[in-house]
């Protein structure tokens, strides 16, 4: 019996370490693609064309930390439930992909300062995450909702990015 409890506690502590190293990952893609962002915030975004819908620069950073919170935790839910099934390695596969894509964003848009370049990759991050929505949903609706805000800024930030680069040509 005492072993059982041990083993449980053991898979318990295994489980919240999963949730900290999905958030460490998430965020830490963050924080390393902010590197290519920040500097040029100041810089060539503030001599870009803007539409009149543009959100403050102060509000990107909170609103970005918060999604990537919400993406870890879905990534967690869905590997929580993970298993040896070809479902469950497309779903993993398909978050791999929105996280590199996000992360290609950055380096696009802003370290390469590609606005057309930047709207063809959130382009295809809006597709991932899409797919990533439907496959996590497999595994766990809660991970499929949390996703949910993720799309719907991205979305935004499509429409942000397509005007900017029309206003800028």
């Amino acid at each position: 019996m005492a072993t059982l409890q041990v083993q449980q506690r053991h898979k318990g502590n295994i489980k919240w370490w999963a949730l900290v190293i999905s958030i460490i990952i998430t965020e830490g893609i963050a924080y390393t693609a902010s590197l290519f962002t920040r500097p040029q915030i100041a810089g060539w975004y503030a001599t870009l064309n803007k539409p009149s819908f543009n959100p403050p620069n102060w509000l990107f950073a909170p609103v970005w930390t918060t999604l990537y919170l919400l993406i870890a935790i879905a990534a967690w839910l869905v590997w929580l439930r993970r298993n040896d099934s070809s479902l469950y390695a497309t779903a993993r596969n398909a978050y791999i992909i929105q996280l590199v894509l996000n992360f290609a964003w950055s380096m696009v848009f802003f370290g390469l300062q590609q606005t057309l370049g930047g709207l063809v990759v959130i382009a295809f991050l809006w597709l991932s995450i899409l797919a990533n929505i439907y496959l996590f949903g497999k595994f766990s609706k809660a991970a499929a909702w949390l996703m949910v805000p993720y799309l719907l800024w991205v979305s935004f930030a499509s429409v942000l990015n397509l005007y900017i680069y029309l206003l800028n040509g």
